[in-house]
């Protein structure tokens, strides 16, 4: 199992709106390496979903349910996309400026990669981020 932090822009498509729709198509990935990253993905991987823009916090978390496939909106199958349906909120948002504050982050992508959607996320970092959620 891979662990996985995919942004999204809540205005667009919020963790609200996955728990409501109780899956979704993870589309809309363009850029090269995120999707590599996408294409590396297993049913039974784990995301946490981060929401951009002003709120730039870490909500919940989700699982991938699907092999990557190409979009069925696109006709390029180097757009491919993977299923996700929610898990659970996390107790209490990371924000970014907790993460960044913290000195075990320093080698993580989102800090080091900030414009990358789909980053990848050792299982230190994961248990580090999950300890976050919980103060």
């Amino acid at each position: 199992m891979a662990y996985w932090l995919l942004k999204t822009e809540p205005e667009e498509y919020s963790y609200s709106d996955l728990e409501h729709n109780g899956s979704t198509v993870w589309n809309g990935v363009s850029n090269a390496l995120a999707l590599k990253h996408l294409r590396t993905m297993t049913i039974g991987d784990l995301a946490l979903i981060y929401h951009t823009g002003k709120e730039r916090r870490i909500i919940g978390v989700a699982e991938v349910t699907s092999q990557p496939y190409p979009d069925p909106k696109l006709d390029d199958v180097k757009r491919v996309v993977v299923d996700l349906r929610p898990l659970q909120r996390v107790p209490q948002p990371v924000s970014l400026a907790q993460i960044k504050q913290d000195s075990s982050f320093a080698d993580f992508d989102l800090l080091r990669l900030p414009r990358l959607s789909v980053v990848p996320v050792s299982e230190s970092h994961w248990q580090r981020l999950l300890q976050l959620s919980k103060r």
